[in-house]
C-alpha cells in the first residue's frame, strides 16, 4: 500500500509539473505573450505600446505567470478551464469535442493496427512458431511508411482521384477511414513484429507441446498462444492509444481533423495557453487511463502465476537467423548512398525542373532542378547517423529505467502524453532552435515504448519457474539480473529497439514536415518529403525516392532484428562440474 501511495504522488507530481512547465511556456521562451495573441487575432495592426497594454489588461498577464497558473487551476475544480486568449470562447467544450474526434479516430485506427498486426502475425501462428518464410519485409515497408506521406497518397489517389472515400472534413464514421488507415497501418506494423517476436516461445512452452500432442485443433493453440504474449505487448498498446491521440498531428492536418493534437499544436504556436494547458491534461489523464486499463488486463490474464512465481519463461534461447536480407537491403542502401554522394545536392538548375529519372539524373530532379538522389545520398548519412545515436541513447536510457519500474512508470506515462511536437516546442522553448532540437525532443520521449517493454518482460521473467528456483537456492539479486533476468529480456528490447529505428527517422521526418526540424536547404529525408510533397502528382519520383530510403531502412532495421541474441551460456550442469564453488555457494554447501 505504502508503494502504490508514492507511486500516486509521484505520477501526480510528474503531471503538475508538466502542466506547469507549459503554463510558463511564453515566459520560458522569452516572448511577449502579448505581441503573439495580437499577431493571431489581427495580423495587420500594429504592435503598439498600448496595445499591447490592454490585451495584458485583459488577459491579466500583468499579473504574472504564476497568478494565471493559480486561477486556472482552481476554475478546473468548477469544470471550467477558461477562456481562449485566442477566440475568446470557452475552452472546456472545444477541447472536449476535440477530444471526441481524436478518440473516434483513435478507435478506428486501434481497429486497423490489430487487424495489420494480425496480418503480420499470420505466418507464425499457422505454423504454429516453426521457422519458415516470415512477413517481415512488408511489415517493415508498412512500419517505415511517413504517416504524413501515406495520407497525402490516400487523400489523392483514394479520396480526390478515385472518390471512394471522403478526402477532407470530419462530418462522420466514413470520414475516419483514410486517416485511420494512415494511422493504424504503421502501428499495426510494430505491434505485429513485437508479437511475432514472442510467439515461437510461447509455442514452445509444455502447455502447447502437450496440446499438439493430443490433438487440439491449431486454432485454439494458438489463440492461447497469442493470449500468453500479451501482457508483454499490453503496455505498448496502451502508449499507442496516446501516441495515435495526441500525435497524429500531421494526419490531422492533411485530412482537416479538429483531433486534439491539432488543436494542441494550434494553442501551442499562438501561446493560447488556457486551450494549450487543458489538451496537455486530457492527454495526461488519458495516458494514466490506457495504463490502469494495460496493468487490470494483465492482471486478469496472468495475475495469480505472477502472484506465485509459477509463469513460465517466454525466453527461448534460440541460434540467430541466417538470411542474406540484412545484406541485400544494407547492400541496396550502401549503393544508394555511395552513387549519390559524389554529386552536389544543392547545385541549382531552373532549365531541369522537374524531370523525370533518367541517366544524368537517375531519381529525377525536384522543382528546383536539384538531383534527388545526390539529396537523399547526402541527407542519408544526417538521417541515419542522427536516428543511430538517438536509437543507441534511447535503448540504454530504456532499458536502465525499465529496471527500476516504480520510478520510469508513472515517468513513462507523463513523458508519452507530450506529442513529439509538443516536446519539440518546449525544447526550443527551453533549449532554444537548432541543428540538435529535434534530435533533443524526438530522444526525449523515445525511449518510453523501451522502459515500459523491459518492466513488462522483468515483470514476467522475475515469477519465471527457474527464476524462483534459483533464487530458492540462494542467488542474490545481482547474479539474477546478470545471469537470468538480463539474459531473457535484453535480446527482445535490442530487437524492439532496431524496429523503433525507422520510427525515430519518421519522427524527424515528421518534425521536418511541420516545419520545426532541419531547415532548407539541408537535405535531410523528412525536409525532402516536406518540399517535394505538393508535387506529388506532377512528380512522384521526388516523393517516392526518401520513401523507399526510408522503407529501405525499416526492411534493414527489422531483418537485422532477427539476428540478435544473447550469447548461448553453458548450462547449470556444466557450470556444477567447471565451477563447484560457485555452485557449493548457491546452494549453500558452505
Amino acid at each position: 500500500m505504502r508503494h502504490r501511495v508514492i507511486a500516486l504522488l509521484w505520477r501526480a507530481g510528474l503531471a503538475a509539473a508538466l502542466v506547469c512547465g507549459i503554463g510558463l511556456l511564453p515566459w520560458l521562451s522569452r516572448t511577449d505573450p502579448a505581441l503573439t495573441v495580437l499577431k493571431a487575432r489581427s495580423a495587420d495592426r500594429d504592435p503598439t505600446s498600448e496595445v499591447l497594454a490592454a490585451i495584458r489588461s485583459q488577459l491579466g498577464l500583468a499579473d504574472g505567470p504564476l497568478a494565471l497558473l493559480g486561477r486556472w487551476v482552481g476554475g478546473l475544480w468548477r469544470g471550467d478551464a477558461g477562456r481562449s486568449w485566442i477566440s475568446g470562447t470557452e475552452v472546456t467544450p472545444a477541447v472536449l469535442q476535440a477530444l471526441g474526434a481524436s478518440l473516434l479516430l483513435m478507435a478506428v485506427a486501434l481497429a486497423v493496427a490489430v487487424v495489420t498486426a494480425g496480418l503480420v502475425c499470420a505466418p507464425t501462428l499457422n505454423r504454429q512458431g516453426r521457422r519458415g518464410r516470415s512477413a517481415g519485409g512488408g511489415s517493415a515497408v508498412l512500419a517505415a511508411l511517413p504517416e504524413f506521406l501515406t495520407a497525402s497518397i490516400l487523400a489523392t489517389v483514394v479520396g480526390v482521384q478515385l472518390g471512394w472515400l471522403p478526402a477532407l472534413g470530419w462530418y462522420g464514421p466514413q470520414w475516419t477511414v483514410l486517416p485511420a488507415l494512415a494511422l493504424g497501418l504503421p502501428a499495426g506494423a510494430v505491434l505485429g513484429r513485437l508479437l511475432d517476436d514472442l510467439l515461437p516461445s510461447a509455442f514452445a512452452e509444455p502447455w502447447a507441446l502437450a496440446a499438439a500432442a493430443r490433438g487440439l485443433p491449431n486454432r485454439r493453440i494458438a489463440q492461447q498462444a497469442v493470449r500468453r504474449c500479451l501482457p508483454g505487448l499490453l503496455p505498448n498498446v496502451g502508449l499507442f492509444v496516446v501516441g495515435i491521440t495526441g500525435g497524429s498531428v500531421a494526419v490531422e492536418q492533411i485530412f482537416d481533423i479538429p483531433g486534439l493534437g491539432r488543436t494542441t499544436l494550434q494553442a501551442a504556436l499562438a501561446q493560447d495557453l488556457p486551450v494549450l494547458q487543458a489538451g496537455t491534461l486530457l492527454l495526461l489523464l488519458l495516458a494514466a487511463a490506457s495504463t490502469a486499463a494495460a496493468r487490470l488486463a494483465t492482471r486478469l490474464l496472468i495475475g495469480p502465476a505472477l502472484r506465485d512465481g509459477t509463469l513460465p519463461s517466454l525466453h527461448r534461447p534460440t541460434p540467430p537467423a541466417r538470411t542474406v536480407q540484412p545484406f541485400l537491403y544494407g547492400g541496396v542502401l550502401l549503393g544508394v548512398v555511395a552513387l549519390g554522394l559524389p554529386r552536389d545536392p544543392l547545385a541549382l538548375d531552373t532549365g531541369q525542373r522537374l524531370r523525370s529519372p533518367s541517366w544524368t539524373h537517375p531519381f529525377g530532379t525536384d522543382a528546383l532542378g536539384r538531383d534527388v538522389l545526390a539529396r537523399v545520398a547526402h541527407g542519408a548519412l544526417d538521417t541515419l547517423l542522427l536516428a543511430l545515436a538517438i536509437g543507441t541513447v534511447t535503448l540504454l536510457v530504456g532499458v536502465l529505467l525499465g529496471l527500476v519500474p516504480r520510478l520510469s512508470g508513472p515517468l513513462v506515462d507523463t513523458v508519452n502524453a507530450v506529442p513529439p511536437v509538443l516536446g519539440a516546442l518546449l525544447v526550443t522553448a527551453v533549449a532554444g532552435s537548432g541543428a540538435g532540437t529535434p534530435a533533443l525532443a524526438v530522444g526525449a520521449v523515445a525511449w518510453a515504448p523501451l522502459a515500459t517493454h523491459t518492466s513488462a518482460l522483468l515483470r514476467q521473467e522475475r515469477a519465471a519457474l527457474h527464476v524462483t528456483a534459483t533464487r530458492g537456492l540462494g542467488a542474490d539479486r545481482r547474479y539474477l539480473l546478470r545471469h537470468e533476468l538480463l539474459p531473457a529480456v535484453l535480446p527482445s528490447v535490442t530487437r524492439h529497439a532496431l524496429l523503433r529505428l525507422p520510427g525515430i527517422a519518421l519522427a524527424l521526418a515528421s518534425l521536418a514536415f511541420l516545419g520545426l526540424g532541419a531547415q532548407p536547404p539541408t537535405p535531410e529525408w523528412g525536409l525532402l518529403l516536406a518540399e517535394n510533397q505538393p508535387y506529388a502528382e506532377r512528380a512522384p519520383w521526388a516523393v517516392l525516392a526518401p520513401a523507399t530510403a526510408l522503407a529501405l531502412l525499416g526492411a534493414l532495421a527489422v531483418s537485422a532484428a532477427g539476428g540478435v541474441r544473447w550469447p548461448r551460456r553453458r548450462r547449470a550442469a556444466v557450470a556444477v562440474v567447471e565451477q563447484p564453488a560457485r555452485a557449493r555457494e548457491l546452494v549453500g554447501a558452505e
